[in-house]
């Protein structure tokens, strides 16, 4: 468990008749040494920016589902109080999940030829919004678990189950009741994992992990897609 910061220094003269033996203490300081023991801060931030697309698998075993379908990408930013070194990776920001397939409205359905109409397929949204602030801040340290390969910080927040992931997208399986924030890099995730270990190592006591989630403007209820899993349409709350 990291120590409190202690708030002390410690001075040593070149005068025998320092105030701590009855001396004058007139002596000059020759050695100042700040002893306190400080707890830094890791702050992720997640943005309401958006920055492009990742297409993520639905492991749905359906034959006519899309195997992957795109998901909008938000700009996220890590730093710490101690170095200030500011690092960008893209997250997403929504979970999707199947509901239906549907036909796409247009000539061959209105010639009653709805098995010819191009299909479309509905997809649920379940994001992880604040509710009450434009911006709401967690303390995470406590949530994290990591291996080889992936880092998630997992917790909870009114009954909603929420997961930061980072590692390879293709091997997540998402679970129905969680809202996931999936860290996309050019590494399958371990450049982020890297930052968050150079930067715990480098301020050697245990860190507060802190995550801000900015509240978007708009939000999708859910989304609708063609075969190959392109977006068609959004539908908003």
């Amino acid at each position: 468990m990291p120590f409190p910061e202690l708030n002390l220094s410690l001075g040593l003269t070149d005068n025998d008749g320092s105030v701590f033996y009855s001396g004058s203490g007139e002596g000059k300081v020759i050695v100042h040494t700040d002893t306190a023991l400080k707890k830094h801060t890791i702050t992720i931030t997640i943005s309401e920016q958006q920055v492009g697309s990742v297409n993520l698998k639905t492991h749905f075993e359906g034959a006519e589902i899309p195997a992957e379908i795109e998901v909008p990408t938000y700009q996220m930013i890590i730093t710490d109080d101690r170095s200030n070194e500011k690092e960008v990776y893209k997250v997403t920001r929504d979970t999707f999940f199947y509901r239906e397939q549907t036909t796409k409205k247009g000539l061959w359905s209105f010639l009653g030829l709805k098995f010819l109409a191009p299909k479309n397929f509905l997809f649920d949204n379940i994001p992880f919004e604040p509710l009450y602030e434009n911006i709401e801040t967690f303390d995470i340290s406590k949530y994290r678990t990591l291996n080889q390969e992936q880092l998630t910080y997992t917790f909870q927040k009114e009954g909603q189950n929420i997961q930061i992931f980072a590692g390879d997208i293709n091997t997540l399986k998402v679970k129905k009741g969680t809202s996931y924030f999936i860290i996309v890099d050019e590494k399958k995730g371990q450049r982020f994992i890297g930052d968050i270990l150079y930067r715990e190592k480098f301020l050697k006591l245990t860190p507060k992990v802190t995550l801000n989630i900015i509240k978007r403007k708009q939000v999708s209820r859910s989304m609708e897609t063609n075969k190959e899993g392109h977006t068609d349409r959004l539908i908003y709350i």
